[in-house]
This record gives structure tokens, sequence and C-alpha cells, in this order.
């Protein structure tokens, strides 16, 4: 019950009597609109009284900051959350707590039209389901918690899952499943099958380990972790399964006579793996650019030993015109095992092969519409080449262009890609293939966000 409910007819019935005697007094008009004037000032004050003492009315005026989700997935760079709380003058309202987790989601479905596959054309293609995917996000005690679990047919793996911590007004640090700090992010692509860096393991990776973040100041950032594994265990991690997993990681080596997709007979993982990225960021006009340049190092263990180690670089730009988008992007790396020139990696419950050294080069261009066709909002319409040459093991390159458009309408999301590719895996080939032949692949990926 409000609190003019409860004593404003008392309040103003007193005021009234107080006025009006029971003899038949004259009241002149000056005198009545006196009356008036101090009824209202009255109604006024017990609605202010009302306002302090209502939490549910504080509550509400309180500005609540807002999570959005990417169209892929969340994006990986934590945002500074800052909470306002209403400024009610009194001095009994207390500041709108701000700890809670809230959960989202996706559920995603695909649809394929392939070149390399005769079942799949004579049917004129197939609709599957991808994933069912939730995320978790929120404040506890100034902690932020962030995760996401994916749930496919063939297996269930965690993307991420980390906690971070605001210590200055610049710097967080992650700690948990989270993302090492590489080349173009949150991403080096605009499509659905990212570039040709994401199957050698050097775009949206994530190991387990701590980072730490300095958000854009003075036009520079700077992100620097120590990952002790990857985001399995490492080599020996207690998993039936060293390829259910979202990132591609090196998981064995190919010995003489293995074949490409073989599960690898001797097991390797990644340890002790220090990365880093700068950006600078600047304007020009209209164009707004980031340069940096990456780097990370780290260990190979067979479970007894230390096999070997890994070193990676790449140099990068990402930038934007109006509602043009253009990325850039250079990598090389280098797995130093033995005479091993080829190693097996897994991902998606799959394992393939890939040189243990090559280079990598990229290229994306995007443009973004703003529409207003019924439900759909944004369009983006976009190029992705990739190429990766050199390789230490003499396959053939692999080359991969993507063709597409992404469509936004309300909680749907949905990619058309037409993908040219050869020696790429998902589109008839592997990374460590030796063919000539360029495949192609018809892709509609529909998601509905929530």
């Amino acid at each position: 019950m409000k609190l003019t409910q409860c004593i404003g007819p008392a309040l103003l019935s007193g005021a009234l009597a107080s006025s009006f005697s029971t003899s038949a007094v004259e009241v002149s008009e000056q005198e009545l609109a006196t009356l008036k004037a101090q009824i209202s000032a009255l109604q006024a004050r017990l609605e202010q009284l009302e306002n302090q003492t209502n939490p549910t009315n504080i509550a509400a005026n309180s500005p609540l900051s807002s999570n959005a989700e990417s169209s892929e997935s969340v994006d990986l760079t934590l945002q500074d959350k800052k909470v306002e709380t209403n400024t009610v003058e009194t001095e009994r309202a207390e500041p709108e707590s701000t700890d809670g987790v809230t959960f989202g989601g996706a559920i995603r479905t695909n649809y394929s039209y392939t070149s390399y596959d005769d079942g799949n054309k004579n049917r004129g293609g197939d609709f599957d389901f991808d994933i069912f995917r939730i995320n978790m996000s929120g404040e506890v005690g100034g902690v932020t918690l962030n995760s996401e679990i994916r749930f496919f047919d063939y297996m269930t793996a965690v993307k991420y899952a980390y906690a971070g911590y605001q210590f200055s007004e610049n710097w967080q640090v992650q700690a948990g499943i989270t993302q090492v700090p590489f080349g173009n992010q949150a991403y080096n692509s605009q499509n659905y099958f990212f570039s040709t860096n994401y199957y050698l393991g050097l775009e949206d990776d994530f190991d387990l380990g701590v980072v730490f973040k300095r958000s854009v100041a003075d036009n520079w950032q700077l992100d620097v972790g120590f990952f002790k594994n990857d985001e399995l265990g490492g080599v020996d991690g207690y998993v039936d399964n060293r390829s259910d997993r979202y990132s591609y990681d090196i998981v064995g080596i190919r010995a003489q006579g293995d074949g490409i997709y073989d599960e690898p007979t001797e097991g390797l993982g990644e340890y002790n793996t220090l990365a880093g990225r700068f950006a600078y960021h600047f304007t020009s006009g209209e164009v707004k650019t980031e340069v940096g340049v990456s780097a990370l190092q780290g260990g190979i263990h067979n479970g007894e030993k230390r096999a070997g180690d890994y070193q990676a670089w790449a140099f990068h730009t990402s930038s934007q015109y109006r509602n043009w988008h253009l990325q850039f992007q250079h990598s090389q790396y280098d797995y130093d095992i033995g005479e091993a020139d080829r190693l097996a990696v897994g991902a998606y419950s799959f394992y393939d092969s890939i040189a243990a050294d090559a280079k990598s080069t990229t290229l994306n261009i995007a443009y973004d519409m703003a529409v207003d066709f019924g439900p759909v909002t944004d369009l983006q319409f976009y190029n992705n080449f990739g190429l990766v040459y050199d390789k230490s093991d003499n396959s053939e390159d692999t080359m991969m262009n993507v063709l597409g458009m992404s469509v936004a309408a309300g909680g749907l999301f949905t990619y058309f890609d037409l993908v040219h590719a050869k020696n790429q895996p998902f589109v008839g080939g592997s990374a460590a293939g030796d063919t000539d032949e360029t495949e192609q692949r018809f892709n509609i990926n529909i998601g509905y966000y929530f």
C-alpha cells in the first residue's frame, strides 16, 4: 500500500478541519487560493517522503549495465563494467547491489551443399543440428565470471570459463580457460568458418592460464598471458578423447606411416606458454586503424619429459572507414620437435594434421549495412581470404576464400557462405593435404540467440 494511501487522507482531512469550523464561516477567494496552495505543497511533500522510503522506486530508477552478445560468440574481451546507483537525496537510500549471474545461449542449425560429397549433392544438400550452447556472465563481490559450454551431437566442450578482476582503471586480470592474446581480435574473420589460422591454433584459441589486459588508453593496449597448458589439462589431462575441444591444439606427433586423420600414437602437449599482444590505435580523418604485433613461446611435453618448444609471431592490422572494415594478418609458427615435420592436431572430436612450421597470410574486407526489412535490422557483406604456405612437410598450400553475408533479425543471426578452398578442413580436405583441386561448399548457418 502506498504511503499516500495510509496518511494522505488523514492529513488532508485534518488540514481541512482546522481551516473550516463547524460554524458557517464565510471564506474569501484569496483565503481559498491560499488554502489550495497549502494542500498542493502538502501533497508534494507526501510524494517526496514516499520516494525516500519505497525501495521499489529506488531500484527501478537505478541504471544497470547490460551485456550484448556477438554473432558467433560472446566477445572475449571483457568490457569495463560501470554500474551507477540512483542519487535519491536521502541518507537511508542504499545503492543497489550489482552482484548476480545471468544466463543466455544459442541454438544453431546448419545447411550445406558440397562439391566433394556425391551423396550430399544427390540429396540436394543436408540440413543438420549444429550446436546448443549456454553462456553465463555476471559479477559477484567485484569479480566478473564468464563461461560458455557447447553441446554437439558428438561431444561436449567448454569454450571458455574464467574469472576476471578490474584492479585499476586500465588493467584487468583474467584467470581460467581464457583467450590466448594473438593476432586480430576478437576474430580474424567475419564468416562462419573463421580463417585458415583457426585450424592452426592461431585464431580464437583458448588455454588454461592467466592474462593481464590493458584497455586502450593513450592509444595503445597490451595483453600478456601465461598458460600452463591447453584447456584439457595438457598431454596427461584426465580426458578420454583429447580431440573433444573447441580450440585447435597439437595433441601428438605424426610418425612415419601414420594417416592424416589417425589418432596419434605418441602424445604431445603444449605447456608453460608466454604470449603477448601489443596494439596501437590511431585515427586519420574518418579512418580508424589498429596496428599490432603478437608473439608466443612455450614448451612441448610428451608426458615424461620436454620434447621440444614452439613459437609463433604475427603482424596484424584492422581498419574501419565508415561502414567498411579491412583486416590483414601475416603469421609464422614453428614447432621444433626433433626431426618431426608433421604434427597431429585435435578439435571437434576429430584428428587432423598440420606442418610443423609454416607461414600464413589472411586478408578480409567487410561492409555493414543497417536496414529495415521487417525483423531484419543489419546485414554484413564480406570476403575473407587465407593462405598457408612454405610448409615444413612440403605439402601443397592450404587456401580458403569465403564470400558471404550475415543477417541479423531479432534473436536470429544467419550466415550465408560460399566457400572455395583447397586442402582445407571441413571443405573436403586437410591442412596437410596434397591436392591441387579446389572444392566448394555453400553453407547456411542459422542461430537463435537468447
